[in-house]
């Protein structure tokens, strides 16, 4: 009974525990805001100082998982080269020993003086009430953000305490003592190191659990060093599992975390090892402190970044070779561990839709290229990548979708809408130049042509629309509003054009001239170029309204963009007169933007 009871204190203070580390992480996350994860990326441009940001970042926010799936999210985004976010790793890797050096705070004991002024009670009651002050009482979410943080370390103290007090009596215990002697056996040790920090999913964990063993004054260094070897791999456990579904930028960084951590084990388990064989070290059975062990864990992660920073080339080109490209995958596909990071995730969103947007226009052209020259191998690759597209347009969707229920401030809220909108656009885009080229193979099958007249008028038409892709595409990725500006006057003349081409060949077909089936043919690839240019202007208004602010989010792509300025008719003349074939072009004039659709 009273071992049940001893295990049962032991789980309530791991719990507490990592129920204190992850509140005062997350609280120290929003009380950050988006700066936190901005600063990490922004700052990463030698490998040196991403070693310091990271050991700094963790030594903060009191995790190094959390830290690496931030840097997994970078990479995925493109923020962050995966050659920066190595250095962010080994960075990581010591940041997280700091956490055994603020538990050590937890051992200062006294009844008088400064002893009792710096003991653990006293800490841990101080900073809770000043924490649930500041949690009950503050209106401003900043200050609740800085009493969660308090309340946290001092729920962490206190589970801290609670394993010390339940592992106090085994210090008696002779079976106790035969286990900690089995686990000075390396390999036993290091498995135990391993196991145990990864049922815990948590290095600083399993770091405390050890100094609180320690305490028993029976923890040797023969027995805490292999352990101590085994606690770096057993931490990658939950990066790898986080990692199952990404993409492939994200199971790289996470194997440079268990790479960095499990060369450390093989290398100084050898050496040590192979060294104390033939010199028989004499502090093998020197009792462990807390202080020792945060000691041991430090200089242990410490000469592991030491020997393996001159390597991080290396190491980029190893992970690269153990995860290679998959042609068949989304380019920069969206993470949703970086739902929790919605400045990250709304960036990283942006670097996707650029993918779609740079298919996207490749297959416009692609489709309309088969008009001119039908390939069956062509049309059957403009089938596929309108596929992808739609690939793209659910996933994005799918992860929009996800991130409008996290907590955002109204312009990420707004973001967020504005790119759902966009996407649909691009879709809808795919959607036709999918049509174009299907009634291209249609036009192939049957042997349907067209007059040369009616392809000369066509020709100039595509021109006009492909101008109008690259401008939208170009606009988007640059994030161009001064570029986008173009686009509505450009849709309205490409409108104008097929209408004028429309009565053309209504004409043709009274005198003879072309056939009905050509005439239904040349109306419906018309329609399709009407609706690219609706589509485009529609996401081209989604850019424009993204830095407003109380504009109407409902943005409908029936009409393009209306708008009076001069701006506006300067540009729809400029492209009148480029794109003219021959009296359409005071047709087009006497248009009122509003009533183009």
């Amino acid at each position: 009974m009273a071992i049940f009871s001893m295990i049962l204190s032991l789980l309530c203070g791991v719990s507490l525990f990592l129920f204190g580390m992850s509140l005062m992480g997350d609280g120290l996350k929003l009380a950050a805001g988006n700066k936190l994860e901005a600063f990490l990326y922004k700052m990463t441009n030698t490998p040196l100082k991403g070693v310091a940001l990271g050991t700094g970042v963790t030594s903060v926010i009191q995790s190094s998982s959390a830290t690496t799936v931030m840097v997994i999210g970078f990479v995925n985004s493109g923020m962050m080269k995966l050659k920066q976010a190595i250095g962010i790793i080994m960075g990581a890797n010591i940041g997280t020993s700091i956490t055994g050096w603020i538990l050590c705070l937890s051992y200062i004991e006294g009844s008088n003086g400064i002893a009792s002024v710096l003991s653990t009670a006293t800490i841990s009651a101080v900073v809770a009430v000043v924490g649930i002050i500041f949690r009950m009482f503050c209106k401003r979410t900043l200050h609740k953000n800085v009493g969660n943080i308090m309340l946290g370390f001092a729920i962490l103290m206190t589970g801290m305490q609670m394993m010390s007090g339940a592992v106090s009596p085994l210090r008696e215990s002779p079976m106790f003592i035969k286990m900690l002697t089995m686990f000075s056996n390396p390999i036993a040790g290091i498995l135990v190191g391993i196991a145990f920090t990864a049922v815990l999913q948590s290095a600083s964990a399993t770091v405390g659990v050890l100094q609180a063993l320690s305490v028993t004054g029976i923890l040797t260094f023969a027995s805490a060093f292999p352990i101590v070897l085994g606690i770096g791999v057993g931490a990658a456990c939950p990066v790898l599992i986080s990692a199952i579904g990404a993409n492939k930028n994200g199971k790289r960084t996470a194997l440079v975390y268990l790479i960095n951590d499990l060369f450390g084990l093989i290398l100084w388990s050898v050496i040590f090892y192979t060294v104390n064989a033939f010199v028989h070290f004499t502090f093998m059975d020197m009792t462990m402190t807390p202080v020792a062990i945060a000691l041991l864990n430090t200089v242990f992660r410490l000469a592991t970044v030491i020997v393996l920073f001159p390597f991080i080339s290396k190491i980029e080109k190893l992970v690269c070779w153990l995860v290679k490209d998959n042609k068949e995958d989304l380019e920069d596909e969206a993470d949703f561990d970086l739902l929790n990071y919605p400045a990250l995730a709304i960036a990283q969103c942006h670097r996707v839709m650029n993918g779609m947007s740079k298919k996207l226009r490749k297959n416009v052209n692609r489709a309309m290229n088969l008009l001119n020259d039908y390939q069956q191998d062509k049309y059957d690759k403009v089938q596929r990548k309108e596929d992808l597209i739609d690939k793209y347009e659910s996933r994005l969707g799918e992860y929009l979708i996800q991130l409008t229920k996290r907590e955002m401030n109204s312009a990420q809220t707004r973001q967020t809408s504005l790119y759902l909108h966009t996407i649909n656009d691009f879709e809808r885009i795919g959607d036709h130049a999918s049509y174009i080229a299907h009634m291209s193979n249609e036009m192939h099958d049957n042997h349907t042509n067209f007059s040369q007249e009616a392809w000369d008028e066509l020709n100039v038409v595509m021109e006009a629309v492909r101008e109008d892709i690259n401008i939208t595409c170009n606009a988007f990725m640059k994030d161009d509003k001064e570029m986008a500006q173009r686009v509505a006057p450009l849709g309205a003349v490409i409108t104008g054009l097929c209408d004028v081409l429309k009565m053309r060949h209504a004409e043709r077909l009274s005198q003879g001239k072309c056939g009905l089936e050509e005439g239904t043919v040349f109306s419906d690839i018309l329609n399709s170029f009407c609706r690219i240019a609706t589509h485009c202007a529609s996401a081209m208004v989604a850019l424009m309204k993204s830095g407003e602010t109380g504009s109407d989010l409902h943005i409908h792509d029936s009409k393009i963009y209306p708008t009076n300025s001069a701006d506006y008719y300067q540009y729809f003349k400029e492209y009148g007169q480029k794109y003219d074939i021959g009296n359409q072009e005071g047709h087009m004039l006497s248009m009122e933007p509003e009533e183009v659709e």
